[in-house]
């Protein structure tokens, strides 16, 4: 192929990775014979909350951040004598459930881009229950492998049909385009209304409550239940192949050849390619994963069926367990710009390390209800437990623990699903360069924590994706070597027990 032919500067070919997460954006580009990364451009995005319980970002300026990530670190890329050329592929990976509805003759959105962690479609599902039978979460499962809740995309279709007289026009006129974050960005980078791409992957569309999560195609009885149009809908494609190209930015003509939700292309990019392997994210949320090869297992303990991967159109999918918080880094964002507790992540370190224990002080960041294993959508933040000679200390230390806890949970469901144990638990993330947390997390769950040197873990997987796909084929596994960190609990299992009695206890009071 033509790659194999070509001669390369010092790092080999290289491969693109837009990384869109919910906080910010990014383009890192990878050498694809040592995976290490070469260079990269970070943007931060703005978050915009309109009411209590809703959460919005600008699809137009997701798409500008996006390509000035690019540009920028294309420039760096010549800053260090590298040829741009070098970059022979590029993936895509992003925050999923977030959903944009578009004009495909404007390319303009028709409204913000509603983010997965927002609230607002508690009464959607509670209207769409209604006219069941049964009236349980649980009833699209064994289709969809999902609960119904505000969580994922298609409650927030519905709403946006509901609530946007336009949206409901360029249904009819057969305008309107909808897409989770990946198929946004694919569509205008390969085009937009001169011939754009209008795709996703299995792992963004097992999100969405819309596809069979058997057959991995759109559902007739999914979108007839949250009455969705077929025709507005993308294409379903595999997590690694040519897709298209871009069309613009100083990158045109460099195909776009993997596509996988964040959290996909973390479990992917942590090397967990065998079954039973399992990788936390902690970012704005929380994400467990643990990989369950070629079948699909119903959580019976509130966990999600999700599709982990699928490589090639032909290829078999792989499935996962997953378990979602909805809020971990965003608990110590919370006590820092709205309490003022603290200045950053540093002294949050050293502040909650000056004390031994939380002196019984549960905190429960249930700022957006609570996700697995509870589904709770209604639930609230609480703090318990204080005493008189309780101060901050003590606080940012239950918000630690807190992170811990959750994690904990899913932990535990996924070994009853799986009837497996774990032995370990890779992480990745901003928290996990927390040594105080990756020691509490060791501590709270029993278990060994692997903390790659490598912990763009999202990043790397989208590259991956795109550098093993049919046609590009030049990833080079054997020359990425893995170095970590181990930490090791060092507390008993009676300790151990005791602190999560008390954690079951504050997560009743928060429920309702």
């Amino acid at each position: 192929m033509e790659n194999k032919n070509k001669n390369f500067g010092k790092y080999g070919p290289l491969i693109g990775a837009i990384d869109e997460g919910t906080s910010s954006a990014r383009f890192m580009i990878f050498s694809s014979q040592t995976g290490e990364i070469v260079t990269y451009h970070q943007i931060q995005l703005e978050t915009m909350y309109p009411r209590a319980e809703w959460v919005e970002q600008d699809p137009m300026s997701i798409l500008s951040i996006v390509l000035e990530c690019i540009d920028q670190a294309v420039k760096k890329l010549g800053a260090l004598k590298v040829d741009p050329k070098d970059i022979v592929a590029i993936g895509v990976s992003n925050q999923r459930e977030t959903t944009v509805l578009w004009d495909k003759l404007t390319g303009m959105p028709y409204y913000n881009a509603i983010v997965w962690m927002d609230n607002r479609t508690c009464e959607t599902i509670d209207k769409l229950l209604s006219s069941q039978k049964s009236r349980s979460k649980d009833q699209l499962r064994h289709l969809c492998g999902l609960p119904l809740t505000p969580y994922f995309s298609a409650s927030k279709y519905r709403w946006l049909i509901d609530n946007v007289p336009e949206v409901r026009k360029a249904i009819e006129e057969k305008r309107c385009l909808f897409g989770t974050v990946d198929s946004w960005i694919i569509w205008n980078l390969t085009g937009g209304t001169k011939g754009g791409i209008h795709i996703t992957d299995v792992t963004n569309a097992s999100r969405t409550m819309l596809m069979n999560i058997n057959t991995l195609k759109w559902d007739d009885d999914l979108l007839s239940f949250f009455g969705v149009s077929a025709d507005t809908l993308p294409e379903i494609r595999s997590s690694s192949e040519i897709y298209g190209y871009l069309s613009a930015s100083v990158l045109k003509d460099v195909p776009i050849s993997g596509c996988a939700g964040d959290q996909h292309a973390a479990l992917f990019g942590q090397y967990c390619f065998e079954e039973g392997q399992t990788k936390c994210t902690y970012g704005t949320g929380c994400f467990i994963l643990t990989n369950t090869g070629s079948k699909k297992i119903e959580s019976k303990y509130g966990l999600l069926s999700t599709v982990a991967y699928q490589l090639g159109r032909d290829a078999k999918p792989v499935y996962a367990l997953e378990g979602s918080v909805s809020v971990a880094a965003g608990t110590l964002n919370w006590l820092r710009d709205n309490v003022k507790m603290f200045t950053d992540f540093d002294e949050a370190n050293q502040l909650a390390g000056e004390v031994t224990d939380s002196r019984g002080i549960y905190f429960v960041p249930a700022f957006h209800g609570l996700y697995a294993p509870y589904w709770d959508a209604q639930a609230r933040g609480i703090l318990c437990g204080l005493e008189i000679d309780s101060d901050r200390r003590h606080i940012i230390r239950a918000a630690f623990e807190a992170v811990s806890f959750q994690t904990k949970d899913i932990l535990d469901c996924l070994e009853k699903d799986s009837s497996k144990k774990l032995k370990s638990l890779k992480v990745d993330g901003g928290l996990s360069n927390s040594d105080f947390l990756m020691q509490i997390q060791a501590n709270i769950s029993g278990i060994e924590i692997v903390r790659q040197e490598m912990r763009e873990s999202t990043a790397l997987g989208a590259a991956i994706l795109a550098g093993v796909a049919e046609g590009i084929g030049v990833w080079n596994f054997s020359k990425n070597e893995e170095t970590y960190d181990l930490f090791k609990p060092k507390i008993t299992e009676i300790a151990r027990d005791k602190l999560h009695e008390g954690w079951k206890v504050a997560i009743k009071k928060c429920l309702t």
